[in-house]
């Protein structure tokens, strides 16, 4: 709030949340504050409207926008600040063109993420929601491009339909996306089911969509070594047709 009074005006009564108070923090600084990413060390990132008339200030670091819209701020803990959509939308921006405060995109990928998974409104574009088949897809194109057994997809264990099956290895693979397996239900599941499999005789390894996006290297090498182990034998499954 400091940093927005530093390069803000004198609150005036009325109008919108930036025509109040004339500055908002914005960028890297904005995701701490609706806790999409972790507080640090760098400059308070502040958003003015415009490309002039404010002096730099010792730790933070200036935005100047001609496109700033009222619409595109609010208040959250009582302080001016860009709303979700708005910060994304900037910090896609300068990611593209290499400008200050840019974060990574694997940063902006998990903010983006946890703001799904709070419901922060974040435009359409990245609120799309990813099916079973797209995690089935990266899964598989994964273990192509290392060169993994391919597994049996969507297989009948029991009463459960487990992900991928390696039916020789008696190995099983559940893939978690991080909109669908959240919350106490579906991690009360997710245990239940994995326990069953695992009363007959199935080794169960539980990816997230995360690991699979950020560590593909790391899951291939993983696989492979459990993949090269012997096994008993075929235990009793049934394809799902």
């Amino acid at each position: 709030m400091g940093a927005v009074l530093a390069l803000g005006r004198e609150p005036r009564d009325g109008g919108s949340v930036l025509d109040h108070w004339g500055a908002a923090v914005s960028h890297r600084s904005a995701l701490s504050l609706w806790n999409l990413l972790p507080e640090n060390q760098a400059p308070t990132d502040i958003i003015v409207r415009g490309y002039g008339g404010r002096a730099r200030r010792a730790g933070i670091r200036v935005h100047r926008s001609l496109t700033l819209a009222s619409s595109d701020v609010t208040l959250h803990r009582g302080i001016p600040v860009t709303t979700a959509a708005r910060t994304i939308a900037d910090l896609r921006e300068a990611i593209s063109a290499r400008r200050r405060g840019a974060i990574s995109g694997r940063e902006l990928r998990k903010a983006i993420r946890q703001a799904n998974v709070i419901g922060l409104p974040i435009g359409p574009k990245d609120a799309k929601v990813r099916t079973r088949s797209d995690l089935e897809g990266d899964f598989l194109r994964l273990c192509r491009r290392h060169r993994l057994p391919p597994p049996e997809v969507n297989v009948r264990i029991g009463p459960y339909l487990a992900d991928f099956l390696w039916r020789e290895r008696q190995f099983v693979v559940e893939t978690d996306s991080y909109l669908y397996h959240r919350g106490e239900v579906a991690f009360q599941d997710d245990r239940a089911r994995d326990l069953d499999l695992m009363s007959r005789g199935f080794e169960v390894l539980r990816l997230s969509e995360l690991q699979l996006e950020e560590g593909p290297a790391q899951v291939a090498e993983v696989l492979a070594a459990r993949l090269a182990l012997p096994s008993d034998g075929p235990n009793g499954v049934k394809r799902q047709g």
